[in-house]
């Protein structure tokens, strides 16, 4: 008897699963990326800010967009993890229910 693989969080096979997994995972791995080279970014330009004292609002204001861009970095792996977790997985019970639902194009 094959298994579904629903409820398993943060599965490490779950991203190379299926092409269509692997394409899922890597668009949300792109907005990662970018979210934290952006953190970055802020906290570089606040850290420059700092040394000036005419610039001490500006460089708090950088800090604190850095820093909430470090907490949206474990809210995009979360969504992505729940994306991918309602992506049928080949050779589950659901992945094979998904293809009897939908209709032959063979010939």
């Amino acid at each position: 008897m094959r298994t579904t693989a629903r409820g398993r969080s943060f599965d490490p096979g779950r991203p190379t699963a299926s092409p269509r997994h692997r394409a899922v995972y890597g668009r949300y791995q792109k907005i990662y990326t970018a979210v934290e080279f952006a953190a970055a970014v802020a906290f570089v330009v606040g850290s420059v800010c700092f040394f000036s004292e005419s610039l001490m609002l500006l460089a708090t204001w950088f800090f604190l967009v850095g820093s909430i861009l470090f907490a949206v970095r474990p809210t995009v792996s979360v969504l992505r993890e729940a994306h991918l977790a309602r992506i049928p997985v080949p050779g589950t019970d659901e992945h094979e229910q998904q293809h009897r639902r939908e209709p032959s194009h063979a010939t």
